[in-house]
């Protein structure tokens, strides 16, 4: 390099000599840009064909593509409840399937004279033997299943893993993981029989991230996504449609108002979301079922896992 007298004659021959860094440098942000961009299209695309298309568009019938009646278990829980009445609004059956019987009655009468369809509740309590099961197939028996509905069991309030008790703890692996198993196993071989029918697991968006406070409901939730996820990869070609629906917070109907969160537009009533939910039913197989909550689950999977545990961290202490 030739002797310079002059910062500006330094800086000329700098940038010739640093120039085709540069423009390598440009060309990889340039190409970055547009994947993140193509990424970014393709998730609006998404969002559009699984969320407001098929609320636009008139489809097949629940009950000519799936079946007429329906199997929900969990239906204590107020999303559950809300999800069987919108099947019934679609012409479904359902039988109810819940370890406390009374608090499902009225639901089930209310089903039954709004949509003039037929709803029976099944008392099944998995944790005493494996008679309820036989009680289950003998109310399936000669009927049309068409959709089977596990929801997994909400968590109050934040508990450590130590704080819980053993029963309890012991109540929410088996009601979430072992009785939801069991009961698509005793589901699914009607379906395959007919060739045609839908498996939609209900978890929480808490399958994202681990949670602090909720140890047992991450596990529970990622454990009914990845099982979703496996069933439809194993029998989506044999006619059954596995849907993974992973929600955020919902708020309690207006039956239940001793709920603290407040229904808005990232909180929405169980009927809404419901109403969302199936409409995306033989759609997509993992979603959040409600756009905004599809929002806040990719803003969510952004988070560096460090900067999540850190958050977490703060917040706790």
């Amino acid at each position: 390099m030739a002797s310079v007298d002059s910062f500006q004659l330094l800086y000329g021959e700098i940038s010739r000599s640093c120039n085709s860094y540069v423009e390598t440098l440009a060309l990889i942000g340039a190409l970055y840009a547009a994947r993140r961009a193509v990424i970014l299209l393709k998730d609006c695309c998404t969002l559009v064909r699984v969320h407001f298309l098929p609320r636009i568009i008139p489809s097949k019938k629940l009950t000519q593509r799936f079946g007429v009646w329906a199997v929900v278990y969990g239906a204590a829980e107020p999303v559950a409840k809300a999800y069987a009445e919108e099947l019934a609004r679609h012409g479904v059956s359902i039988i109810f399937v819940t370890r406390d019987h009374s608090s499902i009655r009225d639901t089930a009468a209310t089903v039954s004279q709004s949509y003039g369809v037929e709803a029976v509740v099944i008392p099944a309590d998995f944790s005493l033997n494996q008679a309820a099961g036989d009680l289950i197939k003998e109310a399936m028996s000669g009927k049309d299943i068409g959709f089977l509905v596990n929801c997994v069991e909400a968590v109050a309030s934040p508990q450590s893993l130590v704080e819980m008790p053993e029963q309890s703890l012991l109540d929410s692996v088996n009601k979430n993981v072992a009785v939801a198993t069991l009961m698509t196993r005793l589901v699914l071989p009607g379906m395959l029989e007919r060739s045609r029918g839908a498996v939609v697991n209900i978890s929480s968006g808490a399958c994202a991230k681990p949670l602090p406070g909720r140890v047992t409901l991450t596990a529970s939730t990622g454990y009914m996504d990845h099982f979703s996820r496996a069933l439809h990869l194993e029998y989506s070609g044999k006619g059954i449609f596995v849907q993974s629906l992973t929600p955020f917070q919902i708020a309690s109907s207006e039956r239940q108002p001793s709920s603290s969160l407040t229904p808005g537009w990232f909180v929405p009533k169980p009927e809404v979301y419901a109403r969302h939910a199936v409409s995306t039913l033989g759609v997509s197989n993992r979603t959040t079922g409600y756009w905004p909550h599809t929002l806040q689950y990719g803003l969510m999977t952004c988070i560096p896992e460090w900067i999540w545990v850190l958050g977490s961290r703060v917040l706790i202490s």
